[in-house]
This record gives C-alpha cells, sequence and structure tokens, in this order.
C-alpha cells in the first residue's frame, strides 16, 4: 500500500535540512574533528548518508512517524561513527518530536520513558567508567537530542488534546443549546396555540351558531338576538385577540401583562355561556387557593369544554363542577351527547388536544368521551398542599 504524499511543510523540512547539511559539509564544519576515536570513516562524504536518510525520515514525520523514528535512530547512530553534521542532529530531534506529537498513544508515551531511560543511563554509565565530571556532559547531550524534543512534543500534544477536547465540548454545548432553543420555541408556539385557541374559539363558535340560526329562521326578533350574540362574542373576540397580539409585538416588555383568568372568573365564563344560549349549572366547592398554573388551565378546561358544548351538544343542562379532593383539583364537565337537530359549528380536534396537554403539562389526568346520554370531560389537576388556604 503506497503511503500517503507528504505534508508541504514537512517537505520543506527535509529539503531545508539536507541543504543546510550540504552547506555544512561544504564548508567543511563538522560535530567532530577527524582525529576523534569515535570517528572512523574520515572525511565529507560518508557524512552525507545519514544526512540524505534524516532527510528522507523528515519526509515520514507526519505520515509515518513511528517508521520514521526507527530508520532516523539507525541514522543518527551512522552519525557518530563519521565527522558527523550538526544538521542530521537537528532533523533527529525534530522527527523524535513528530512521532511524540502525531504518532499513536501508546508509542508517545513509550518514546518518552525510553529516552528519559537513556538520558539517565547516559549520564550515570559514562561516569561510573571514566569517573570524570565530564562525562556527566553525554547524558546532557542524550538529555538534548532525544529526551527534551520528547519532552516538548508530548507538551504540545497534550495541550493539543485540551484543546480539541475544548472545542469538542463547545460544539456539544452549542448543539444541545440549539436543540433547547428548538424544543422552547415548539413549546412557545404549542402554547400560544391554545391560547389562542381558548380564547377566540369560544366567540367564533357562538357567532357561527347564532349566525346559522339567523340564515334559517327568518323571524325577525330572532334574528335580531342572534345579530346581538354576534355582535357581542365579535366585539370580545377583536378584545382577546388584540389583547394576544399586542403581548406578543410588546418586546421590550414596557407594558404589563394582562392578567390570567382566574377561577373566580367562572361565574363570568358561564354567564356568558348562558347569554349564548346554553343552559349551565355551576357547582364548585370551597377549593380554597390554587397555584397560578392550576388556576389557569382548569380555568381553560371549563372554556373550552363550554365551547364544544355549545358546538356539539343536545339541548339540555350543562353541568360545571369543580371540587379539591386527596391534592387535586377535580374538573367534570357534562353535557347532553347525542344527535342534534340544530345548527353545529364545525371542529378540528384541536380543542380536545389542548385540554390534555394542558393536564399533562402539569403531572395531572383527562379524559373525554360519551358516558351514557352524557358528554363527560374529566380532568385532575395536583395541587401542592403547600399552597392550599
Amino acid at each position: 500500500m503506497a503511503l500517503p504524499r507528504p505534508h508541504r511543510f514537512d517537505v520543506y523540512i527535509a529539503v531545508g535540512g539536507l541543504l543546510g547539511g550540504l552547506l555544512l559539509v561544504g564548508i567543511g564544519l563538522g560535530t567532530r574533528p577527524s582525529s576523534d576515536p569515535m570517528t572512523l570513516f574520515d572525511g565529507p562524504w560518508p557524512v552525507l548518508v545519514p544526512l540524505t536518510v534524516l532527510a528522507g525520515c523528515e519526509l515520514l514525520r507526519r505520515t509515518a512517524p513511528r517508521a520514521a523514528l526507527l530508520i532516523a535512530t539507525v541514522a543518527i547512530c551512522a552519525d557518530l561513527v563519521t565527522q558527523g553534521s550538526l544538521a542530521t542532529v537537528l532533523m533527529f530531534t525534530d522527527v523524535v518530536y513528530a512521532a511524540v506529537l502525531y504518532g499513536p498513544l501508546a508509542s508517545a508515551r513509550r518514546i518518552q520513558w525510553i529516552t528519559g531511560l537513556l538520558t539517565v543511563a547516559g549520564t550515570l554509565v559514562p561516569f561510573a567508567v571514566w569517573r570524570e565530571p565530564e562525562a556527566l556532559l553525554i547524558g546532557v547531550v542524550v538529555g538534548v537530542v532525544a529526551y527534551g524534543p520528547a519532552a516538548t512534543g508530548w507538551i504540545v500534544r497534550d495541550h493539543r488534546d485540551a484543546a480539541e477536547a475544548a472545542r469538542l465540548r463547545a460544539e456539544q454545548t452549542a448543539l444541545l443549546a440549539e436543540m433547547d432553543r428548538a424544543q422552547a420555541v415548539t413549546a412557545e408556539r404549542a402554547r400560544m396555540a391554545r391560547e389562542l385557541h381558548d380564547m377566540v374559539a369560544n366567540h367564533l363558535s357562538a357567532i357561527a351558531i347564532h349566525s346559522t340560526a339567523a340564515l334559517s329562521i327568518d323571524e325577525p326578533a330572532t334574528s335580531r338576538q342572534a345579530l346581538t350574540v354576534i355582535r357581542e362574542n365579535s366585539v370580545a373576540g377583536l378584545a382577546e385577540m388584540r389583547r394576544l397580539i399586542g403581548i406578543l409585538r410588546d418586546a421590550g416588555g414596557d407594558t404589563e401583562p394582562a392578567a390570567s383568568p382566574t377561577l373566580d372568573g367562572l361565574t363570568a365564563l358561564v354567564d356568558g355561556a348562558r347569554a349564548n344560549g346554553l343552559d349551565v349549572r355551576l357547582d364548585t366547592d370551597d377549593h380554597g387557593r390554587v397555584p397560578a398554573p392550576v388556576e389557569l388551565a382548569a380555568y381553560r378546561i371549563v372554556q373550552e369544554s363550554l365551547t364544544n358544548a355549545l358546538k356539539h351538544a343536545c339541548p339540555g343542562r350543562v353541568t360545571v363542577a369543580l371540587g379539591r379532593r386527596d391534592g387535586l383539583l377535580d374538573i367534570r364537565v357534562t353535557s347532553p351527547y347525542g344527535h342534534r337537530d340544530g345548527p353545529r359549528a364545525p371542529g378540528s380536534g384541536a380543542g380536545l388536544a389542548g385540554m390534555r396537554e394542558r393536564a399533562a403539562l402539569l403531572g395531572g389526568t383527562f379524559r373525554a368521551g360519551p358516558q351514557d346520554a352524557l358528554w363527560v370531560v374529566h380532568a385532575t389537576l395536583p395541587v401542592s398542599e403547600g399552597e392550599s388556604a
């Protein structure tokens, strides 16, 4: 299998090291004199062999760092028996550095241990043999040529890995933030849809039913009464719509938000349903203080139940019952169920879905369906005992 092409920067290092070594050979500058006992091959030409091999290893410093280090180790040992070249030594230190930085993690750790042991051995063994202080310099040279580049490569690798881990954490944090934002937007859109449906659907349903009655019954009194109801619901619906639009447009928050509906407003809600033609009876116990989210959800469930009764229920009494039992606010709305002869408004099922969502968000239960001759809407919402009166 062919090796990947060397990195452009590695090519520059190899070419620069080779040219620098040739320049040093040309001017006759080596690391040891020809009279040195270790110089087995005298003259400038033997220096070119390890120099050329090290330049080739520089081409592999990033693509095959372990192979480059093994070959470079053989070349630097061969350089020891020649007059030597400073360019060869410098390129070897760079290969050691690159092997720790770009090689596998296990190899990087082994290289550190090996170069560290070589430095210790290069310091203690010559001193024990020759008993000369100058022998300690051998360990210094080994440390500078081998252990120093390995330690530097490890430090750079550690910082690089830490930076990569921080980048990944930042990306994960940004992804989680985007997911949270998308979920918040979805939840807010669902909440706005519920509020808009609950506030406006009741008025529009009354308008649709009474306009249908006015068109189907050709009696001036009936038409006048229907038009009166239509006008009242149109004005109320427009007011609710303007209030909601005002809240949405108030980005600065300079205006005070409108008060949320409470259970104290159920009497007015039932009176409005009676004005629209429903026979409603309200039966409430002393439920005490109720948390604001529970109060709003209960009000909206009753409001939507009355809207559905206005649109779909048969003639007869609609009963709204609220009571508090065992830490739960119990809501039950019943209306006559069966075939309806008079006008009825179309439904999409969004009202039932909205009531079910309101109950689920508070950890409550919701059920709606026929039971004998009645349509029963039954919801239970948990109430914290600490907030009770």
